[in-house]
């Protein structure tokens, strides 16, 4: 009687208290504060539960969605084409500030025309319910419109692509083009006349542009570098090559210097002759970002300097990669790797040099195993990314990796990661957690999967550990992909692959593509990049071949018998995608070692 009377008067209570997404009590205290709200436009059941109870948006409101027949959107923001971010960008702005001001504060994007009403406008909206939908609609100028139904988390990253604020600090430094003058001392620094220097706005402004600009255009990291002649240069890295953004001149390098370290937490501004680690926290565009800051002495032509280099690693934590799927893993790498992961113990190794992606594919294969039924926890040096659901170590003078690793025994894990097996007493401590019963992660800087058993057998690892400890070994590259916009395909086939000494045969009847370079990659040719990976499954063949293994560890051997199982190299796995367009040769051939 009761939800039969409910149906009636709110039928938004009734289908969630059905669906048993909220229960008597909550529904009850809901109406009451419906009933009470003394709001200009009194608000619906839903947008009450997650004002006032914390509910979760999208759950919520898909089900208003269904109730009220408003149609969802299922859009993935960053996959969509360049264009369409453009169209979405001029539909949001052509009205001016105010009507943009008023779409972004009721959440609603013009996402597009009808392709069968060519007046009709499809607004995207978070709360489709919502009121001032209409008055929204009527600023745009427009007589048709349909409401569709948006999910939160969607809008939050479409959003940053239709409105990047304002680069306030780039804009200054632009503005000021003033030449900051040059302090001459021709023994040391003069703390006094440097702190003068550094006062001056446009420093503080330059450093605070750069870390916005790096976030925004996507670079992994920023680096400053300090030049002869009272000039410092920042390059941006971006898709693994690096670029010059900005040349500071007639300023004195260490004074750009001490503002980074400044604007840093855990660096000494005064000491400039010893390796230094420290990081920046900003909020950017409404996401907290965190920057890694690394600080280097070297040595420079004016010996009356004291030069330093800085690199920034930008960690955003927006990048990071959940689904399995996303990493480029194919074929056999892919079932490998998945079975690896899948085991309840053993030991899961990602190999290859700096900046090769080792970190995210840990974090993503981590996030497949994570629950609420297992302890995870890391060891990490430093902490890179936060993983939600493990518990990660901090390393500090009181606590060593080392330490770390030892007391994680003591604290009765399932899952382990460790950054990185640096010698031979993390590298056997991790094997050990692997060997005793947990799934174990971690990381070596080698060349290819079959040399990291040579490494761990070097390191002086037992070989009947490292065979029947490790489940699977990946080596891992990152690659640029060839732009979108301006790839060009390759006609002459046979002439593009004479100079790389590759067979014609086995090119015959795939649409292969080279780099031309437009305004949207930077005339680079590139945007973006993509994994590329070799998985040297642990089969009993494998297992064998390393036990048997003499003074040495036979690598040939162990990539014959990977060849068999159907590992495939990395060069191989590269030309794989460039024959699905992805790639060039060039690239591919730039960034592995032949077999």
């Amino acid at each position: 009687m009761i939800e039969a009377q409910l149906e009636m008067t709110d039928k938004i209570g009734y289908l969630l208290l059905k669906k048993g997404i909220i229960d008597h009590k909550i529904l009850e205290q809901s109406l009451k504060i419906k009933d009470n709200d003394q709001t200009k436009l009194k608000r619906n059941l839903a947008q009450i539960l997650v004002d006032e109870f914390g509910y979760d948006h999208d759950i919520i409101f898909r089900e208003v969605a269904v109730l009220y027949a408003f149609k969802e959107l299922n859009i993935h923001p960053e996959e969509l084409p360049e264009e369409r971010v453009t169209e979405m960008k001029n539909l949001m702005t052509r009205q001016g500030k105010e009507v943009q001001k008023m779409l972004l504060d009721h959440r609603v994007i013009p996402f597009k025309f009808d392709e069968k009403q060519k007046d009709k406008l499809i607004l995207a909206a978070v709360d489709p319910t919502d009121r001032n939908i209409a008055k929204v609609a009527y600023t745009l100028n427009i007589k048709k419109y349909e409401i569709n139904y948006l999910r939160k988390k969607d809008y939050e990253k479409l959003i940053t692509l239709l409105v990047s604020s304002e680069n306030e600090y780039l804009k200054l430094v632009q503005e000021a083009g003033e030449e900051i003058q040059v302090v001459e001392d021709e023994t040391s620094v003069n703390e006094e006349e440097l702190d003068a220097e550094i006062n001056k706005s446009a420093l503080i402004n330059l450093v605070e542009a750069a870390l916005i600009e790096g976030t925004r255009k996507g670079v992994s990291d920023i680096h400053i570098i300090p030049k002869s002649g009272n000039k410092t240069e920042i390059h941006f890295r971006l898709d693994g090559k690096l670029m010059l953004w900005h040349t500071q001149e007639s300023t004195l390098p260490e004074a750009v210097m001490a503002v980074v370290k400044d604007r840093s937490k855990g660096l000494d501004r005064f000491e400039r002759e010893r390796a230094q680690d420290g990081f920046i926290q900003r909020e950017i565009d409404g996401h907290i970002i965190r920057y890694r800051v690394s600080v280097l002495p070297t040595v420079g032509t004016e010996l009356k300097n004291k030069f330093e280099s800085i690199v920034i690693r930008i960690l955003d934590d927006r990048k990071v990669i959940r689904d399995l799927g996303k990493l480029g893993l194919t074929g056999y790498a892919n079932t490998a790797f998945v079975k690896a992961i899948s085991q309840p113990q053993g030991m899961v190794i990602l190999t290859g040099p700096t900046g090769s992606g080792k970190s995210t594919t840990l974090v993503a294969a981590l996030y497949q195993v994570i629950n609420p039924t297992k302890n995870v926890l890391t060891v990490e040096d430093p902490v890179e990314y936060v993983i939600e659901g493990a518990r990660q170590l901090k390393i500090g003078y009181k606590m060593n990796f080392e330490q770390a690793i030892r007391s994680i025994l003591r604290h009765d894990p399932d899952i382990v990661l460790v950054g990185e097996m640096r010698d031979k007493e993390t590298a056997e401590t991790a094997i050990k957690l692997a060997n005793t019963g947990h799934l174990t992660f971690s990381t070596l800087h080698t060349n290819d999967a079959p040399s990291a058993v040579a490494r761990l057998f070097k390191m002086g690892v037992e070989p009947f550990l490292i065979a029947y400890a490790i489940n699977i070994i990946v080596a891992q590259r990152l690659i640029r992909k060839l732009c979108e916009s301006c790839k060009k395909r390759i006609v002459n086939l046979e002439e593009h692959l004479l100079p790389t000494g590759l067979e014609l045969k086995d090119w015959v009847g795939h649409e292969i593509y080279d780099a031309v370079g437009c305004e949207k990659c930077n005339h680079s040719g590139y945007k973006g990049r993509m994994a590329i990976h070799e998985a040297l499954y642990f089969t009993k063949e494998v297992r064998r071949l390393i036990v048997r293994a003499g003074e040495e560890i036979d690598e040939e051997a162990l990539r014959d018998q990977a060849r068999k199982d159907g590992t495939k190299s990395l060069r191989d796995s590269g030309f794989e995608k460039v024959q699905q367009g992805l790639t060039s040769i060039q690239e591919v051939i730039g960034a592995t070692m032949e077999d």
